[in-house]
């Protein structure tokens, strides 16, 4: 089995995300504490498949981790291997009363499972200075009001990796040949396109995942999905029309390919020739530092439109506890001693899962520092990432499923099937009102 990827966990998990509303996620209430164990499902570890070196050193982390808080403490903490979080088993357990104590969450969950009343509020195991450590705009998605309701273990911005021989075999030799702008970007993709090269890969299997990607170009134009307040749409705007037709031309003018390469996202696509460049994230870098590490590539920032202000989008999971689980306080206590306490060991252990096991930008301040003495961002690809891009980034969303939904339709029917995008942002933006109307629960952001 291959190493899991991000692009795979989101858009599996968009199969049934947006037919499962808050309300069928429970039945049952919580249970009290005193549990002797609590299960923590994540699709880190037990290590379903050893042969992979970047999922060994991840699944290492996430091993080591519990076995330290089971030296230290009575209830113990059992790592659950689940491929997938966020699909419908996810919501199922929930609904059977059979949910994890402890689970892994992104952004584009968070108001489903905080308005069903999953989310334990993580604020009273927190000290103020913990709470300040974290990083915003990153932060910012997991609070409602100033209550935390998720830990982010990682900040994951996106930007455009290439394969340098393929680049350089149409004549793209120095980082003054890189394109910075929408038109150079397509105008390279054609350039690929005639030389009979790989393509440049977009995210184009609908789900969360191309949300994700998809909306940094709709910002970079001043676009947004939902208005300031939270209550109204604002996808009928510029930004996102301009964006919609950015993902239209990439298929119609053959620079990126209807379906991607299979099992080979981001960095494996450039490893293995399938792509000459791949909107992807930090994260595939531990895949070319435990695969590859001598292979020739690099990273530009995404290309703007005229007019336009770069922007990224900054991904992550979180660390949650079951409000219904067996023992919700010992549950958000382990996740407070984790990753979230102002003690040394919690800190390295983010600075560790961000610069050793894996890739990213530590999404706490302390450890970001730390890591930054320590070397972990002294490596070009990183350092391009930590000084360039993430200042750059927004959080990712969090937009109810039929939110997301719309936003998915509207993409799907401009790339793949040529719509206009006037007439699909205005369609999805009539839907997504209509939602708002009457959307009760945490605000969207």
């Amino acid at each position: 089995m291959a190493g899991i990827r991000r692009r795979s966990l989101f858009t599996a998990a968009a199969a049934g995300a947006a037919t499962l509303g808050a309300p069928a996620l429970l039945s049952g209430c919580g249970k009290s504490g005193g549990a002797k164990e609590l299960t923590f499902w994540n699709f880190y570890a037990p290590n379903p498949n050893p042969g992979d070196p970047t999922l060994a050193a991840q699944s290492k982390w996430f091993e080591d981790m519990v076995a330290a808080w089971n030296r230290e403490h009575e209830t113990k903490i059992r790592l659950q291997y689940v491929t997938i979080l966020g699909t419908p088993k996810l919501a199922t357990a929930f609904a059977a009363d059979e949910g994890p104590d402890i689970f892994l969450i992104s952004p584009g969950d968070i108001l489903r499972y905080y308005n069903a009343g999953v989310l334990t509020d993580l604020t009273p195991y927190l000290t103020k200075e913990a709470i300040a450590d974290f990083s915003r705009p990153n932060m910012d998605t997991r609070l409602v009001g100033d209550r935390v309701y998720a830990l982010p273990m990682e900040i994951e911005p996106l930007a455009m990796f290439y394969s340098k021989p393929l680049m350089e075999s149409v004549g793209v030799t120095a980082d003054s040949d890189l394109p910075t702008t929408w038109d150079e970007m397509l105008a390279l993709g054609e350039k690929l396109k005639r030389a009979k090269k790989p393509p440049i890969v977009f995210c184009a299997a609908p789900g969360y995942y191309q949300n994700f990607t998809w909306y940094p170009w709709m910002w970079q134009g001043g676009g947004n999905a939902i208005s300031a307040d939270g209550k109204h749409s604002a996808f009928d705007s510029p930004g996102a029309v301009h964006a919609l037709n950015l993902y239209k031309q990439t298929i119609q003018r053959g620079i990126s390919p209807r379906v991607e390469p299979a099992n080979a996202d981001g960095a494996l696509a450039l490893m293995q020739g399938y792509a000459a460049a791949y909107h992807t994230g930090i994260w595939s870098v531990a895949e070319f530092r435990h695969r590859k590490p001598k292979f020739p590539y690099g990273v530009f920032a995404p290309p703007t439109p005229p007019g336009g202000t770069p922007k990224t989008v900054l991904g992550g999971w979180a660390f949650v506890a079951n409000a219904r689980g067996r023992d919700p306080e010992t549950a958000a206590k382990f996740c407070a001693w984790a990753i979230g306490s102002m003690e040394q060991d919690s800190i390295d252990r983010v600075v560790d899962w961000c610069t050793k096991a894996k890739a990213d930008i530590a999404p706490r301040k302390s450890a970001l520092e730390l890591a930054t003495r320590n070397g972990g961002y002294d490596d070009p690809i990183m350092k391009k990432f930590k000084d360039e891009i993430f200042p750059t980034g927004r959080g990712e969303p969090r937009y109810p499923p039929v939110v997301y939904k719309a936003i998915s339709d509207a993409i799907q029917a401009c790339q793949l099937t040529g719509a206009d995008p006037r007439q699909q942002a205005e369609l999805a933006s009539k839907q997504i009102d209509a939602y708002l109307k009457s959307y009760e629960g945490g605000r969207i952001l």
